[in-house]
């Protein structure tokens, strides 16, 4: 039985992801119906440490079996601003957004770890640190093309459907909880 342990990465401890999130990058592309060679300029570097680096809130969390990364979940809390002016078009054209929305960035599990449970743990915590900002009601999740076992899984969860990204390339999901309200005392 394995005996995996949970930790929480800041700064250049990131560093621990560049292998998974590199996997992650191919695994996309393999699944990948739509441009697949869109991946080939995708890694570590170019999407996780750039977007932990421009997030204005950040959480990674590292799964490790006998101290070897295995998987990992990266979610970020993002301006709608940024959101909007992206060259991606992440949000919807239509509808209102508060400032801050947030998003689950990454959850990757390397193969043989998978379908036991360690994927819905990881998505856990984060949901748990998204819902711990009072004023992030909104979350996406941008699932890339052919990726259909994650499609599935983030609706399982409690997410819809949302729009598409970049012409179909990426399906974006999103759940909103109600905001919250607070008492006026008197």
């Amino acid at each position: 039985m394995r005996t995996l342990t949970f930790e929480e990465l800041r700064g250049a401890d990131i560093e621990q992801c560049r292998e998974l999130c590199d996997e992650l990058m191919a695994f996309q592309k393999s699944k990948a119906f739509m441009e697949p060679e869109r991946f080939d300029a995708m890694n570590f570097d170019t999407r996780m440490k750039k977007s932990y680096e421009s997030a204005l809130e950040k959480h990674v969390v590292v799964a490790k079996d006998g101290g070897i990364p295995v998987g990992y979940v990266f979610s970020t809390v993002e301006s709608a601003e940024g959101m909007r002016n992206s060259p991606f078009k992440l949000l919807p054209p239509e509808g209102a957004f508060p400032d801050r929305i947030g998003c689950l960035s990454n959850l990757y599990l390397k193969e043989g770890y998978r379908g036991g449970g360690l994927g819905t743990k990881l998505f856990d915590v984060s949901m748990e640190w998204l819902d711990s900002f009072p004023d992030v009601d909104t979350i996406f999740i941008y699932i890339s093309n052919g990726n259909d076992e994650a499609y599935d899984f983030y609706i399982k969860h409690g997410f819809s459907y949302s729009h598409d990204v970049l012409g179909g390339f990426i399906k974006a999901v999103v759940k909103t909880r109600n905001p919250r309200t607070t008492e006026a005392t008197m």
